[in-house]
């Protein structure tokens, strides 16, 4: 069975990752890319699914971990009786292939080791062609299924029943490297990894990376590690951001509620761009701006919510089989359905992500102005539709308020290209569609008896959705509507201190009522406190919350408080980078951090 979510670690070369468990297994790996065919999958099953676990035989051993520095390097040191010993995992920065090493170092005395390695290609769907090269010492294994191909190095295995299993024994001072590379089956296979030089690069390129981040005040650790998580997601080539390294880890345990993350969400890539920015990254304003005009190229009217990492179209799901589901969650999801909604809020999202570098400095092009005055045009031909929403509803679509004055925010953004950058576009339309956007989220998305705004309208029920509606600017921190919104929120969806997105038993997202608080919510809430004067409310919740990450500081979607346990995708991208926004208002609450942007601080009405 697998272990529980928080028991798990990400390594990444920024094209796809690698989760480590706690007990020394790979138990998720995807080559070569996060959206590819798992390699590794015994995540979503059993060890029979695929994995490479990388152990002491003792099994009373005992572990600690943690990422080298700023790194994504992973250091687990263990200790058995006998002796101590420690194992380095990382995917190699800048060589252009598809490495995974595991460095093994004897600290003291001597230890045995062993190795279970289990080859699963194609969601386990694929059992490969192994063979030996015995012009290696120790042989490599070279394993072959269909497109795919992987080598694997280091000490000797055997093969025992469509696995292959060792020991090796490593006294004080010894070092032994494995390594795995994987290869497209038509090539020739690639040379040994110089692990020494490989972790020295990678060690370097990480931590020169981290370097950038600038961030005073408290919860810099937590800061600098969620920028580094997000870094992680972003693909080092084509700029696309994934929302996470996994598919079909459960909302709610053993329910339905599990869906494939490993695509690119405009919202969470444009929000993800502004935490970057925020913290001395411009840079990847540029490479983002770049995969989102080849990802939307054409027809403005076929803008998706969501695209691949190149910016592929086409992410029809589909249920498989071959693996039965993280601990039974099933069914196992493999692309995803919301790619085809209309989810009016996301042009807002890109939107304000592209005005937010604009405010830094960022130049606009010819294209990329042209890209925006597209999005605007599909906008005003649609914004008056109903719609899925940010929860990606598979319900009756509904007029959403968090979408709408998401809508009002794209116009907004318009607008200001114009007044305030000399940009060219219909301004005078842009500012009528505005006001006739907040007349109808006033008129239909609030709630004068209990002074809130709602989740839709012609409903009472509210959405911790709605906390954004400061955060864009639609309305002020402070504003009594804000206020009393927030008292609704904590009134009907806090559950155990913590937040949920909205009470799934009203059915108003067609599935089975029943999910865990959705953390990025409560780190929603935690800005919120901060921006409007209750700090010390915002500390308290923000210390419960960053207690829930695990030990080298990932977090999923969602927690479990009455299990004490992670819920949903991980590492995923909307918890952190929600995570770097409440430590920022935190920071400028206590008069630590840089100036916050004008959309954050006082809002436009």
């Amino acid at each position: 069975m697998s272990l529980p979510i928080e028991d798990y670690a990400l390594i990444s070369d920024c094209f796809t990752g690698a989760l480590v468990g706690r007990d020394g297994s790979i138990d998720w790996l995807c080559l070569p890319r996060y959206d590819a065919q798992s390699m590794f999958g015994s995540l979503l099953g059993t060890e029979d699914h695929g994995r490479w676990l990388l152990a002491p035989s003792d099994p009373d051993a005992r572990s600690v971990r943690r990422y080298e520095g700023d790194t994504m390097i992973l250091v687990t040191t263990w200790t058995t009786d006998s002796g101590e010993v420690e194992v380095t995992d990382a995917m190699p920065m800048g060589d252009g292939r598809a490495d995974l090493v595991r460095r093994v170092r004897g600290i003291r005395g001597t230890v045995r080791m062993r190795q279970d390695l289990r080859i699963r290609f194609g969601y386990a769907s694929a059992i490969p062609w192994v063979r030996k090269d015995d012009s290696e010492h120790p042989p490599a294994l070279i394993a072959v299924a269909g497109p795919d191909a992987i080598v694997v190095r280091g000490s000797a295995l055997r093969a025992t029943d469509h696995a292959h299993s060792g020991e090796f024994a490593i006294t004080a001072g010894e070092t032994i490297d494995l390594s795995l590379t994987w290869f497209r089956s038509h090539r020739h296979t690639p040379s040994a990894p110089n692990v020494e030089k490989a972790l020295a690069r990678t060690r370097d390129w990480w931590s020169k990376w981290a370097e950038g981040c600038q961030h005073d005040g408290p919860y810099r650790d937590e800061v600098v590690r969620s920028l580094l998580l997000l870094r992680a997601l972003t693909h080092l080539q084509t700029g696309g951001i994934v929302a996470a390294a996994t598919t079909s880890l459960p909302e709610s345990f053993g329910g339905e509620r599990n869906w494939d993350y490993r695509y690119v969400w405009l919202r969470d890539a444009s929000l993800t761009i502004s935490a970057l920015l925020a913290h001395g990254y411009d840079d990847y304003v540029d490479h983002w701006r770049d995969w989102l005009l080849r990802a939307v190229a054409g027809d403005p009217g076929d803008v998706q919510i969501m695209y691949g990492l190149s910016g592929e179209r086409d992410l029809s799901e589909r249920i498989i089989t071959t693996l039965p589901g993280y601990q039974g969650a099933a069914p196992v999801r493999i692309g995803n359905e919301a790619s085809t909604q209309f989810q009016a809020d996301v042009i807002g999202e890109v939107m304000l992500a592209l005005d937010h570098g604009r405010r830094n400095g960022v130049a606009e092009t010819r294209l990329s102005w042209a890209l925006q005055r597209a999005l605007m045009g599909y906008l005003e031909d649609h914004w008056h539709e109903a719609d899925h929403g940010i929860w990606e509803i598979r319900g009756t679509p509904r007029f959403f308020t968090h979408s709408r004055a998401l809508v009002w925010a794209a116009f907004d953004c318009a607008i200001r290209a114009v007044e305030d950058h000399g940009l060219d576009g219909p301004v005078d339309r842009w500012r009528q569609r505005r006001d006739e956007v907040r007349a109808d989220v006033e008129a239909h998305g609030f709630d004068k008896e209990r002074g809130t705004y709602v989740q839709h309208f012609g409903t009472t029920e509210v959405d911790a959705s709605l906390l954004q509606l400061a955060q864009v600017g639609y309305c002020d921190w402070n504003d009594p509507r804000m206020l009393g919104t927030v008292r609704a929120l904590e009134s009907d969806l806090m559950r155990d201190g913590l937040l949920l997105r909205y009470r799934t038993e009203h059915g108003v997202d067609g599935l089975p009522p029943g999910e865990h608080p959705f953390l990025a919510c409560s780190f929603w809430l935690v800005e919120q406190y901060a921006r409007s004067g209750r700090v010390d409310d915002a500390r308290e919740l923000m210390d419960r919350l960053v207690a829930l990450a695990n030990d080298v500081g990932m977090l999923s979607e969602e927690y479990d408080v009455s299990g004490g346990s992670q819920a949903g995708n991980t590492p995923q991208a909307l918890t952190h980078l929600t995570l770097v926004r409440a430590a920022d208002a935190i920071s400028d609450a206590l008069g630590l951090g840089h100036e916050p942007t004008r959309d954050v601080v006082r809002g436009r009405r």
